[in-house]
């Protein structure tokens, strides 16, 4: 809140606040600020207090005023105003969003930059609702510091340091890789994996292997929306899928594939969380897994399945590269959920047929992977340090999953989804993207609906993590609100 005994004015208060959040990019170009009587209800301050705020904004240029629209944040790629200069009355409008029978809205700030941006400005902070990743404090240290000990001998060093690694990645790491996916029933040799920086790195392998401007990509809908924005950067055309409760709609799959069979528009990949999936937690049932690979086999489309919640999930889950056997299917692993994400390790296992492609692609983007890191890796998983730790977390967050969604009840928010590993989809009766805006203004980042779609569209649903929502201070002020909100 603004402090009224501060030295420092409310207007510049209040200017600051915004100020920093643009620069934080926690607040999008084409934002639209609140309006000068929202703002000053809000903040329990006067209208001239807030137009002396959007003054300030204004001659900074980080914002711009539309004539009959409001305050909306400037694109700082381009070429500020002259302070002098009357507000751009012909500027052009950001793309409006619209709900069924609703009025038409502009599109709020936060977005997947946002929530990607968000992970790095609040970690040491106070727990963010919105982020994707566990508490710093969940992830143990010990058995990396253990196992970077044992393979970092002066030998060792020396080999990593004088020339690039295998391009396929570390072949100790490969093996231990290929026997945890044995134990999973997924078949699949050293030879068939390649590591990558990242699961991130690895859809993003595939997708530039597979697909070219102008191709059709299948994604669920809702879904990961950094995926969709790294998808939208390649310019292919993405068809929304709905999620739901056992897994894709088949249905709608089947009407995008009859309607485009035969043409250069036929769907060439469908990617998608099959375990524990974001922003929903459900998972496959296998009756949909084997509807979904006869689909792929009638249709001739290859399916990207993201497993980088796998550590979290029950033993026996469903996987579709299990029950096809790495025919039709791509498999992609993590670890940067569970255990050291800044080492920044993933991999993929693909059919014999797509492995030089996308070794290719992989030499074209990274060259090669940390060798010292893999094997570092490789003696964790193999010593069995880090199944013994997927134990405990898979412990612990089913107790925080417990705490996290009886608070949400308490505070009058609806599941929209059966709760389940990391993440909760749940229904606040509210605008969330407008919701999440003013809980900036309390330090928290929140992950709105409207972000976990292909096309925004405004929402009432946000994702949170069970993680980080155990704090009843967040929800009292989130009751406070989105009561306000309501009027």
């Amino acid at each position: 809140m603004l402090l009224r005994s501060a030295s420092q004015p409310l207007s510049d208060q209040l200017a600051a606040r915004f100020a920093a959040h643009i620069r934080d990019h926690l607040l999008a170009p084409g934002t639209r600020l609140p309006s000068v009587r929202q703002c000053a209800e809000q903040q329990g301050v006067s209208p001239s207090t807030v137009v002396a705020a959007y003054d300030q904004l204004l001659a900074q240029g980080l914002v711009e005023a539309r004539r009959n629209r409001g305050f909306f944040v400037r694109d700082r790629a381009r070429k500020p105003p002259h302070v002098s200069s009357p507000p751009a009355a012909a500027a052009i409008p950001p793309r409006l969003i619209h709900a069924p029978g609703a009025a038409p809205q502009y599109a709020a700030g936060i977005n997947a930059a946002t929530l990607m941006r968000g992970m790095f400005s609040y970690q040491d902070d106070k727990p963010q609702p919105g982020v994707g990743m566990l508490p710093p404090a969940w992830i143990a240290t010990d058995p990396l510091v253990t196992s970077l000990r044992k393979v970092s001998s002066s030998s060792a060093l020396r080999d990593v340091s004088v020339r690039y690694g295998d391009p396929m990645g570390d072949a100790w790491l490969r093996r231990v890789l290929a026997a945890r996916l044995g134990d999973m029933g997924i078949a699949a040799d050293p030879e068939r994996i390649i590591t990558t920086v990242g699961a991130t790195n690895a859809l993003d392998i595939i997708s530039r292997t597979l697909l070219k401007p102008g191709d059709s990509v299948m994604v669920e809908e809702p879904g990961w929306s950094v995926e969709f924005t790294r998808l939208a950067a390649l310019g292919v055309r993405m068809l929304p899928v709905p999620r739901r409760p056992d897994g894709p709609d088949l249905e709608v799959m089947e009407r995008y594939c009859q309607a485009h069979a035969g043409t250069p528009a036929a769907p060439r990949l469908f990617i998608s969380v099959s375990v524990l999936h974001n922003p929903t937690g459900g998972s496959i049932t296998p009756t949909n897994a084997h509807q979904l690979l006869r689909l792929a086999e009638q249709y001739d489309f290859h399916i990207a399945e993201d497993d980088c919640y796998g550590h979290l999930a029950p033993v026996h889950a469903t996987r579709l590269t299990q029950l096809d056997g790495l025919r039709r299917t791509l498999y992609v692993g993590g670890f940067a959920k569970i255990l050291a994400p800044n080492w920044r390790i993933g991999f993929l296992a693909a059919p014999p047929g797509l492995l030089e492609p996308l070794l290719d692609t992989k030499l074209l983007s990274t060259l090669t992977t940390a060798s010292l890191l893999e094997r570092a890796l490789a003696h964790c998983i193999e010593q069995g340090l880090l199944r013994r730790h997927a134990q405990r977390i898979r412990t612990r967050l089913d107790a925080a999953r417990s705490r996290s969604v009886k608070l949400a009840l308490q505070h009058g928010c609806t599941l929209a989804a059966e709760p389940a590993g990391m993440f909760g989809w749940v229904d606040t009766g509210v605008d969330t993207d407008q919701l999440a805006v003013r809980m900036l203004d309390d330090g928290y980042l929140l992950a709105p609906g409207a972000v976990f779609h292909a096309e925004r569209r405004p929402s009432t649903l946000m994702r949170i993590n069970f993680a980080t929502t155990q704090d009843t201070v967040f929800w009292e002020r989130f009751a406070e609100v989105r009561n306000a909100m309501r009027g």
